[in-house]
């Protein structure tokens, strides 16, 4: 957290056109570092690509771990705790190539699932949705996804989304279980995805938008980003993850023309299958 943080580091940044604020005065802001090259196998082929790697976080969180950190270095506190502890959500936006000369670009706005993403579990589709929209982005030639830090299991975190799955296996589905804690059943908010979005897209884009999910384009269209499509994104349907899909789509999810596969007859498709929770 200093490194990046200190004064030096941060006048260096700027120098080099390397961290910039997004956003409106008096509104959301978001800052932003990059880009940084990441070489990225193309998760079908294994294609190598390069993508550029822009981290970003939200200017309110950001100024005030800058304020806490000035007072520890300038002898104004002693609380090391305090910075220690303040939040700060560095989320993420990777563009492949000519992204911001793009008319149609492709975009993914994923929020972070460390069971799916990481540990590749099969209670949600978040895994293989991500390795999907990365290989439609390569193949295209030009996209952008935004992976979301603070979305984990919609927005309550992961020591919540462990204790959900536990419910879920005692019968609830993915909503009712965030519900049962006093949580919202879905409380993200994809405003800082749009800024960072915006940061890039040119003047007249739209943009077509990865997801099974309507709840994404709205939001994007009130932040000010044009959508000019939803492509739907049908992956990770198992045994393990129907009950989760069909509880998405009771609440609004579009799965598109061809709906669920194993939707009506397969596999998990009896109450006696676990629901799986994604974000």
């Amino acid at each position: 957290m200093f490194a990046y943080i200190d004064k030096k580091i941060h006048r260096l940044l700027r120098d080099e056109n390397k961290i910039r604020t997004v956003g409106r005065e008096g509104e959301r802001r978001i800052s932003l570092i990059g880009p940084v090259p990441l070489p990225v196998q193309h998760p079908e082929t294994g294609e190598e690509h390069i993508l550029r790697w822009y981290p970003f976080v939200r200017r309110t969180e950001l100024d005030e771990v800058n304020r806490i950190s000035a007072d520890l270095r300038e002898g104004r506190s002693d609380d090391l705790f305090t910075l220690i502890n303040s939040f700060m959500a560095v989320s993420s936006v990777l563009l492949h190539g000519d992204f911001e000369h793009q008319d149609r670009p492709l975009v993914r706005l994923h929020s972070c699932c460390m069971t799916g993403d990481v540990f590749g579990s099969m209670r949600c589709d978040c895994g293989p949705q991500l390795h999907r929209a990365y290989a439609q982005i390569f193949d295209a030639g030009a996209g952008a996804v935004v992976y979301l830090a603070s979305h984990e299991g919609r927005g309550i975190g992961l020591w919540a989304k462990a204790v959900t799955y536990i419910l879920q296996d005692m019968g609830q589905d993915t909503y009712q279980a965030n519900e049962s804690l006093g949580l919202p059943a879905d409380s993200r908010d994809f405003t800082d995805a749009a800024l960072a979005i915006k940061a890039f897209l040119s003047d007249q884009a739209q943009v077509r938008l990865l997801t099974n999910n309507p709840m994404k384009e709205e939001q994007l269209v009130q932040a000010g980003v044009p959508v000019a499509e939803r492509v739907p994104l049908v992956v990770g349907v198992s045994e393990h993850s129907l009950r989760y899909l069909r509880a998405k789509k009771t609440h609004g999810h579009d799965f598109g023309e061809d709906g669920l596969p194993l939707e009506s007859d397969g596999p998990g498709a009896g109450t006696d299958e676990p629901p799986g929770q994604g974000s």
